[in-house]
């Protein structure tokens, strides 16, 4: 019976592990989408293959749960954390075919802070993303069709895109 326990707990210790690691793992993904490489105002990592591994984990869903002229609006669904505030949404903005103009190539997040939010604001500045806290994201998820109820608290967007390298 103790050694059934034991086996037991050392299995379920095994899984927090593991999923403590994917966790940390998911986030430096989608932090090298974030990145400059350096010396230059190109992303250090690829957005789609970050929010594909969101996706392998059942963090968002495989489609996106909106799409707005060239940005796909992934929802969280489970429980995920970036520098240490919740995640919201995760946005990705590319063209697959041409719609109109004015695309703005690269990826974003919202989240809801956890405490300051000075490092996320360190981490825009260090990679020409922008950064806005405290935004009305009930709002803004609402301009693009959204019905998703979302938890009151401070909201935060961090976007890596083109245009923020030249900002």
């Amino acid at each position: 019976m103790y050694k059934q326990i034991f086996l037991l707990l050392l299995l379920t210790a095994h899984a927090a592990l593991a999923s403590a690691y994917n966790d940390k793992e998911l986030e430096e993904g989608l932090k090298n989408a974030f990145r400059l490489k350096p010396g230059t105002t190109e992303r250090a990592g690829d957005s789609g293959k970050a929010i594909q591994a969101y996706m392998h984990e059942g963090i968002v869903n495989k489609r996106p749960n909106e799409r707005y002229d060239y940005t796909d609006y992934y929802h969280v669904k489970k429980q995920a954390s970036f520098m240490g505030h919740d995640l919201v949404v995760i946005e990705e903005e590319y063209m697959s075919k041409y719609m109109g103009c004015c695309v703005d190539p690269g990826a974003g997040i919202t989240v809801k802070l956890n405490g300051s939010p000075s490092n996320l604001a360190k981490f825009a500045e260090a990679n020409m993303c922008s950064f806005d806290d405290n935004v009305d994201i009930r709002s803004g998820l609402r301009g693009v069709g959204n019905k998703t109820t979302l938890r009151k608290g401070r909201y935060a967007t961090l976007s890596c895109r083109e245009n923020d390298t030249r900002r």
